[in-house]
């Protein structure tokens, strides 16, 4: 509720729009970014639930803080990770600054930084929380082929 003027007559109206469900939650969000083409997607508290809820792909999303030591650490090796997936059709490597947008969905807990989550297309409020392996390429790499749905698997050359 951000009201202009705020008497019993505005509050009245909010608890009665309220309770016939008719209110918007007000979601903090960056802007939406206009090119988001790159091989990390970028999400905003306006368009997580159309990018990471989306049904028809597996996401990886790492939730960061652009302060934070270890998100800095993680960049190079996280757009890496999305040149390597960039051609996967039904996967989408994305990351979200949580300290400026809102995360619209309970299952996906932030309690530090960075916090990487894959979210499988059939069971997006069950997401994979990424713990105990090294944030690096090889390890990153092995947990998205290990719950993902559909990822080609490419031979590797001897």
């Amino acid at each position: 509720m951000e009201p202009e003027e705020f008497d019993s007559d505005v509050l009245r109206q909010f608890v009665l729009a309220f309770k016939k469900g008719k209110l918007k939650a007000i979601v903090k969000s960056q802007p939406v970014p206009k090119n988001n083409k790159g091989p990390v997607k970028v999400v905003v508290g306006k368009t997580f639930d159309t990018i990471v809820m989306d049904p028809k792909n597996d996401v990886l999303i790492e939730f960061y803080a652009p302060w934070c030591g270890h998100c800095k650490k993680l960049e190079p090796v996280y757009t890496e990770l999305g040149k390597k997936y960039k051609n996967e059709k039904n996967l989408v490597i994305a990351k979200m600054d949580a300290t400026a947008n809102d995360v619209t969905s309970d299952h996906y807990k932030v309690e530090g930084f960075p916090t990487i989550y894959f979210a499988p297309r059939d069971k997006k409020n069950n997401p994979i929380k990424f713990e105990g392996g090294d944030r690096d390429l090889e390890h990153l790499s092995k947990f998205i082929e290990e719950h993902a749905t559909k990822v080609s698997r490419t031979k590797e050359e001897l």
